[in-house]
């Protein structure tokens, strides 16, 4: 979990893995979250393993509760950290927990999230070329690898990767790769505002398939621009659980908000206007 940017920042509540936290002690522990804030937001990334995804949607199923958002992210960790810092950024807004639930789809798009990589034979997450592939076996190559919003490949030395158009901060995370790229190549190419430098998540050398790596991640600091990209988007009633969001699916229960009107102008009982754009 990433340190808050602010002092209004609340901390994140972590639930331990199935292996270190058996299931009557997680269901007490999503009990006092629900009992002190009302609803509960779980991020997590799609590289979760199976039995800690199905400890989660356990814990929801025992609890009968719909007020517990499931939210799978498709980010590398550090990236998945940034998207967590930022909704509890949001959480102190006058946001509903269905527009924050709902906001995870849409920041995930803002956030560039990749990694310096001294191999990219194991890298299975990120399209890669036979060419790149040959290239890890000589030594001393390095690769630079961005795995959102669109993934991309290069060699140091022969390209540049694609960056944000907009202003970003970079957080880094440093495992067992020596190199001064970022600093002195990606920051002023991606004219990135700042650097953050923070520890390697756990899951990381998983993810990308080697220990030997630097991972980063740009992405939108300040609290006022997030907000401001939240509450440009037009909200929507869920027609299933009644909560309020944001996109074109709800962040509670899943149902997809335009299959539901359809459904309901099929049966001749209109709830909706014609739907306008719903954003990312």
């Amino acid at each position: 979990m990433l340190p808050p940017m602010d002092q209004h920042t609340p901390t994140a509540a972590l639930l331990p893995s199935p292996a270190d936290l058996p299931l009557d002690a997680a269901i007490s522990a999503v009990t006092v979250l629900l009992e002190q804030h009302g609803s509960v937001v779980s991020l997590y990334p799609s590289s979760l393993p199976p039995a800690h995804e199905r400890r989660l949607h356990t814990v929801r199923s025992v609890l009968e509760s719909n007020r517990v958002a499931l939210l799978k992210i498709d980010l590398p960790p550090l990236g998945v950290a940034v998207l967590a810092r930022q909704l509890r950024q949001l959480s102190v807004c006058d946001f509903g927990p269905g527009i924050i639930a709902s906001a995870a789809r849409l920041l995930s798009h803002y956030i560039y999230a990749g990694a310096l990589l001294n191999s990219v034979t194991r890298l299975d997450r990120v399209p890669v070329t036979m060419r790149s592939h040959a290239k890890s076996w000589v030594p001393g190559t390095q690769f630079g690898v961005l795995a959102n919003p669109e993934p991309e490949v290069i060699r140091i030395g022969s390209g540049q990767l694609g960056g944000p158009a907009f202003a970003t901060r970079l957080v880094v995370a440093r495992g067992q790769l020596q190199s001064e790229w970022i600093e002195k190549t990606l920051v002023p190419e991606w004219q990135s505002q700042g650097v953050e430098e923070t520890e390697l998540p756990a899951e990381s050398a998983r993810w990308w398939g080697t220990g030997k790596l630097l991972e980063f991640a740009a992405f939108l600091p300040d609290i006022s621009t997030l907000y401001q990209l939240v509450a440009s988007v037009r909200r929507e009633v869920c027609t299933w659980c009644g909560i309020e969001l944001i996109g074109d699916r709800c962040g509670f229960c899943s149902a997809p908000l335009v299959a539901a009107e359809s459904q309901d102008r099929e049966s001749g009982v209109p709830k909706h206007g014609t739907p306008a754009h719903h954003g990312p």
